[in-house]
C-alpha cells in the first residue's frame, strides 16, 4: 500500500473521470451482463451521450461526501469505476458501489479499490458504517464483500427484475471497528 497517497493501494489509484476516459465507459456500457450485476440495463446510448457524461463527471467528481472515481491501474490503465452514495455524516453510514471492466475481473483491483474507499472514509471522514446492496445472482460481488469482512445483514425479496426474474437483493454492512479489526 503507498501510505504517501491516500488514493492509492497495492494494485489500482482511484482518481476523478476524465472527459478522455468516455470511450472506455462506453464500450464498458455495451456489456450487458456487466451492466445487469452493476445495476440495469439501460438504454442505448449514443457516444456524444457517453462524451457529455465523462465531462459531466469530470467537474463533478463528487457532492458533499457522495463520490464518483474512476479506478485505474498502477500502470495508468482504466479499469472501472467506484462510487459512494447515500453518505450522512450525521449518522456515519454510507454506501458504496463498485464495477470493474470485464477483462480485468478476478486480478484483486476491485478489493484494492474498496480498501482505498473505506480507509479514506473510516480513517479521514470519521464514518462508522459502511453498506453495499448486491444482488442475490452476483456472485462475484457476494464473494468480494464477504472477502472484505462484510457481513451479509439483510435480504430484501423479490426486489430487483432482469433477465425475465425477480430477484432478491442482499444488504452486506462493515462497521469502522470491524475495518480497524481487518485492516489497521
Amino acid at each position: 500500500m503507498n501510505t504517501n497517497y491516500i488514493w492509492a493501494g497495492k494494485k489500482v489509484r482511484l482518481r476523478p473521470v476524465q472527459q478522455s476516459d468516455w470511450d472506455k465507459f462506453h464500450n464498458n456500457d455495451l456489456d450487458s451482463d456487466n451492466a445487469r450485476l452493476c445495476d440495469e440495463i439501460h438504454f442505448p446510448r449514443l457516444e456524444e451521450g457517453t462524451k457529455q457524461w465523462a465531462e459531466y463527471q469530470s467537474i463533478n467528481t463528487y457532492q458533499g461526501d457522495n463520490a464518483f472515481l474512476a479506478i485505474e491501474t498502477l500502470a495508468g490503465t482504466l479499469i472501472g469505476s467506484i462510487c459512494t452514495h447515500s453518505c450522512n455524516p450525521r449518522h456515519g453510514t454510507f454506501k458504496y458501489g463498485v464495477s470493474i471492466f470485464r477483462d480485468h475481473w478476478r486480478q484483486g483491483y476491485a478489493t484494492d479499490a474498496v480498501a482505498i474507499l473505506l480507509r479514506y472514509y473510516f480513517e479521514e471522514l470519521r464514518y462508522r458504517k459502511v453498506n453495499a446492496h448486491v444482488y442475490a445472482f452476483n456472485d462475484g460481488s457476494i464473494a468480494l464483500q464477504e472477502h472484505l469482512g462484510f457481513v451479509q445483514e439483510g435480504r430484501i425479496r423479490d426486489m430487483i427484475f432482469t433477465h425475465g426474474k425477480h430477484y432478491d437483493e442482499y444488504i452486506y454492512g462493515l462497521t469502522q471497528l470491524e475495518y480497524v479489526k481487518r485492516y489497521i
